[in-house]
């Protein structure tokens, strides 16, 4: 792990990995065909490689990097993906080798000045930067009033500062590069409801109101889900809308 990381994931990596949805293709395809080239990307704050996954499809080689050596060990071997510990402040990447950088629901984690210093040192003449996030999930009315008051309600004081900027849809971020505006994307997955608690305990305000507590805010929550879910083992789907920056270094 790089000293000064803020590591609110490493403990529960491998549920990160396990119940953590996957980005759609669309968006990878679009950030290609704006790319002056498709040799290498690189994905900061990689996580368990679910962004590095989908750039792998279009770009001859990702270089996926994160501060966490546990969260690293829980992503998926992908043939042309290269997975290294490091921070996104610095990559040891080569100057001006990156046609795409990308930093999928990670750059509010980041010291962003010395990262977009990074950013312009390691992209390409005329390379990308996209960063994005996704904020709560949608099922149906019920439930996700449920989720949100869970959100707001007993986890909402353990959220990081740095969460803010999330509720803000990173509409309010630093972001000192030509702007280009992406298409809307969204994640889509149809899971159960053991799969949706799964998810909600990857958060890390859950996290840290269980080593604050000792008690499980989940266990707490689950009741109240089932009674709206009905047959937990059915399939709902479930959606994220994306808030993206994208621009041209």
């Amino acid at each position: 792990m790089t000293a000064g990381f803020p590591d609110h994931f490493s403990k529960g990596a491998a549920g990160y990995a396990t119940y953590r949805p996957s980005y759609p293709d669309a968006l990878f395809r679009w950030l290609a065909d704006q790319s002056p080239a498709r040799a290498l990307a690189w994905d900061c704050g990689t996580g368990s490689g679910q962004a590095a996954a989908g750039l792998a499809r279009y770009y001859t080689r990702v270089i996926a990097t994160d501060a966490s050596a546990e969260q690293l060990r829980q992503a998926a071997p992908v043939a042309n993906v290269e997975y290294r510990v490091a921070s996104a402040e610095r990559s040891d990447l080569d100057d001006h080798c990156a046609d795409v950088i990308t930093a999928a629901t990670a750059v509010h984690w980041f010291d962003r000045p010395r990262f977009y210093a990074e950013v312009k040192r390691v992209a390409k003449p005329g390379g990308i930067l996209a960063v994005w996030i996704y904020y709560l999930m949608s099922i149906d009315p019920a439930i996700d009033a449920v989720i949100y008051d869970f959100y707001r309600g007993p986890v909402g004081p353990y959220w990081p500062g740095e969460r803010a900027l999330v509720d803000e849809r990173y509409r309010t971020i630093d972001f000192p590069f030509e702007e280009l505006s992406p298409p809307a994307f969204a994640m889509s997955a149809d899971w159960t409801l053991p799969q949706v608690l799964g998810y909600l305990r990857t958060w890390s305000a859950v996290g840290r109101y269980v080593e604050a507590t000792g008690s499980d805010p989940i266990a707490e929550l689950a009741p109240t889900l089932a009674t709206l879910w009905s047959d937990p083992e059915k399939s709902r789907p479930v959606w994220w809308p994306l808030h993206a920056r994208v621009g041209r270094v």
